[in-house]
């Protein structure tokens, strides 16, 4: 029993480390972030995509390997099987934007941290140099020197 406490105790300390909850939130805004992306593509980009090449229906791009069989009621009884290029060609588009967005934001976090980085250094070089601890023991001893000698 005492084993199974060990191991809850390894877990929960794993899960609150720090990096774990940036991870889950950063997978949290990876996936609405998807959304939008999605939504951009599917309901701005490829209207305007499909307009521009005379009304072309990306979503319906496919080479059918066997058309759909139905009964006399036109129920399906077997579904169609067919390579759905335009999909993919979407999906394509989804992954480009994400990679171009995720390029962008990681070279503007990068620009970022390097000039507070370049900030901080300057602050550092420009701080003026305190006295070393030789100068301000010789200034004590100078000190107590002079109330001696005024005693």
């Amino acid at each position: 029993m005492s084993k199974g406490k060990g191991v809850m105790q390894e877990f929960k300390a794993f899960i609150l480390k720090g990096n774990i909850i940036d991870m889950a939130v950063g997978v949290i805004i990876g996936g609405a972030f998807s959304k939008i992306v999605t939504s951009l593509v599917n309901d701005i980009l490829m209207p305007l995509l499909g307009a521009v090449t005379g009304g072309a229906d990306f979503d319906t791009f496919k080479i059918v390997l066997s058309p759909a069989v139905k009964d006399a009621a036109g129920e399906i009884i077997k579904a169609e099987a067919a390579v759905r290029y335009g999909l993919f060609l979407q999906n394509i588009l989804d992954f480009l934007i994400i990679g171009a967005c995720m390029f962008f934001m990681i070279k503007a976090v990068a620009m970022i941290s390097s000039r507070l980085r370049h900030e901080e250094e300057k602050k550092e070089e420009a701080a003026p140099a305190g006295p070393t601890q030789e100068e301000l023991l010789a200034e004590i001893r100078d000190l107590l020197k002079a109330q001696q000698n005024a005693e």
